[in-house]
């Protein structure tokens, strides 16, 4: 275990997620850091036999690399037809529990995954906790590259002011797993009806998910740290 009272917490939060995960179950595996400790938490809990017959379903390329690598059998939504559970993390949580995810440009399959679950469970630490949605993190929309521009023009007219994200460490601009691009919208007051948004900005042609997940969260994980002590608490 880190020393570090911040990936402690990550860890004690990442760990919380996966202790409610049963054998014979089918999990959705977020994507971000935090969901990567509860990854590697189901990958301890099967190589122990504490946890058996568990079939995994990624969001992302980092969480297939994750899975493969704690030994979780991987299975595809072709393969099934539910899912008990799915752990990931946020980039917003409002007190609704409605979330703004997409900071790690995974938000359309992770959309994908996470809606189809009996239970969602967010696991985040308590910066990531707003009033309202939109006020501390830009809102990612995934877009088909030919549609960029027009798609920026029609979010303008909605009020949003939205940046191409480019990458780092990499010339131009982050491409996802999918192979499109991701614009990041700024909103000025924050998001005023956040259910609204979402149906609107997927209604224009070009935009293939943003990341606005209402309704979807059912548990909120917490990791706060309280006189130096990690601990974690469910919203």
């Amino acid at each position: 275990m880190s020393a570090d009272p911040v990936t402690v917490m990550k860890q004690q939060v990442g760990k919380a997620a996966a202790d409610r995960v049963k054998s014979g179950s089918i999990v959705g595996l977020g994507t971000g850091s935090t969901t990567a400790y509860a990854i590697q938490y189901i990958g301890e809990r099967l190589a122990s036999g504490d946890l058996t017959d568990i079939k995994g379903v990624p969001t992302s390329f980092q969480a297939t690399v994750l899975a493969k690598e704690y030994g979780i059998p991987l299975t595809t939504l072709d393969e099934i037809d539910h899912m008990d559970v799915a752990i990931d993390g946020a980039d917003e949580v409002d007190p609704d529990k409605q979330l703004i995810k997409g900071g790690g440009a995974a938000h359309t399959r992770e959309k994908i995954v996470d809606s189809l679950a009996d239970e969602f469970i967010i696991v985040v630490d308590s910066s990531k906790l707003v009033k309202k949605l939109g006020t501390t993190f830009l809102l990612p929309v995934e877009v088909i590259p030919m549609a960029v521009t027009p798609v920026m023009r029609a979010i303008e007219a909605l009020g949003g002011q939205p940046t191409l994200r480019m990458g780092v460490k990499k010339a131009g601009p982050v491409v996802t797993d999918e192979g499109n691009l991701v614009v990041d919208v700024k909103f000025e007051s924050g998001i005023d009806h956040p259910a609204e948004l979402e149906k609107v900005l997927n209604n224009i042609p070009g935009v293939l998910e943003n990341g606005l997940f209402i309704n979807v969260a059912d548990t909120v994980l917490i990791g706060e740290i309280i006189d130096g002590q990690p601990s974690v608490r469910e919203m």
